[in-house]
């Protein structure tokens, strides 16, 4: 396999699952950890790497080394794996999203914002989602008839911090997320609840459903539910635990334990609230975005510029929200039909955002 973002926590994670199950490693894609790839590259043997900075390539001890997005591409072209995982963050990871699937290759795609930005220009037939929500999705669907499904949330940071201190909220406390440890951008996506207005999007694109929710579910061990026709709802629990979808992106099928078996009794109980737009402002447009799903484009470059303004401390959260909701309405007839119209829509969002 080809290996997008090998330093970030789904990267370690795939890592962990191709040495259990003997995958070659034909590629590592990583940022400025390099460190860590450094490690990676000792025991994984790839015969290509490629990394951001061009000022860090005498730092990594390999002999093929390939620097930036366009680097990225070209490695690509070089590999002969079939599978790439895109475990990129951001609007990085979309070109490399883009030429997996034009070299014929299968994508095991964690890099949500490929699927947010242009899943209607993207060949979804060959993509496998890295997500628990999403897995869990298809993990439930059957032959039935299907009426809605429903994605969960943990509610971030600030699922409990009281409404009139959310403006006094900090970017170190957003990234203190409750149940899990990822980077920086999903965990501040998470605070903010951007992160479940996106992944609504892909379920979208992912799976045709026209009904589609999320709730708040504290203890994340409960990932999605699934409405059918008939009346009846099946959900989906796992430890919250990545290796379990890497598992099934990277093999296809998995019959042996990945993960422990949940322990009802020891859980004892569950509870769930509703997502609401006084906590979560970026909520209010929630249905309007599934109605125009072609405009989350502009809803994921207007959120990259405000989580860049909202670090160096220029906004406060609840504005990091409110400045993608005034760009998700200026650019209302932002409608991409091509790719290159998505790159140069996220282009002007971009411009449009640093006022």
């Amino acid at each position: 396999m080809v290996l997008l973002g090998s330093t970030g926590s789904i990267g370690v994670n795939a890592l962990i699952i191709a040495k259990r199950f003997g995958i070659m490693v034909e590629a590592l894609v990583a940022g400025k950890n390099i460190a860590l790839l450094n490690e990676q590259i000792k025991e994984h043997h790839p015969k290509y790497v490629a990394i951001s900075d061009a000022k860090d390539r005498e730092l990594v001890n390999h002999p093929n080394v390939f620097v930036g997005r366009e680097g990225i591409l070209e490695l690509l072209q070089k590999t002969q794996s079939f599978l790439v995982v895109n475990a990129l963050v951001g609007f990085v990871g979309l070109a490399p999203s883009i030429e997996t699937l034009r070299l014929g290759k299968r994508l095991a795609l964690a890099n949500k914002e490929s699927l947010v930005v242009a899943g209607h220009l993207l060949d979804t037939s060959r993509i496998t989602p890295i997500d628990s929500e999403h897995f869990g999705l298809w993990y439930l669907l059957g032959k039935r008839p299907v009426k809605g499904m429903t994605i969960t949330a943990s509610g971030g940071a600030f699922r409990d911090t009281p409404l009139e201190q959310l403006p006094h909220m900090s970017f170190q406390d957003a990234l203190k997320h409750p149940n899990w440890s990822m980077g920086s951008k999903i965990t501040i996506d998470s605070a903010t609840m951007t992160n479940k207005l996106f992944e609504l999007l892909e379920a979208k694109w992912l799976f045709g459903c026209e009904k589609l929710d999320a709730i708040i579910e504290p203890k994340s061990i409960i990932h999605a539910f699934v409405d059918f026709k008939d009346g009846s709802t099946t959900a989906h629990l796992a430890v919250a635990d990545m290796k379990l979808p890497i598992a099934f992106a990277l093999l296809g099928e998995v019959e042996e334990p990945i993960l422990p078996s949940i322990d009802l009794a020891s859980i004892g109980s569950f509870s769930f609230q509703p997502i609401e737009a006084a906590r979560y402002p970026i909520w209010e447009i929630k249905e309007d975005v599934l109605a125009h799903p072609t405009r989350g484009v502009v809803i994921n470059a207007a959120n990259e510029v405000g989580i860049a303004k909202f670090y160096n401390q220029e906004i406060n959260i609840l504005e990091l929200a409110q400045r993608t909701i005034n760009a998700y309405r200026y650019f209302e007839n932002a409608i991409p039909k091509t790719l290159d119209e998505v790159f140069e829509i996220d282009k002007e969002v971009r411009q449009y955002c640093l006022h």
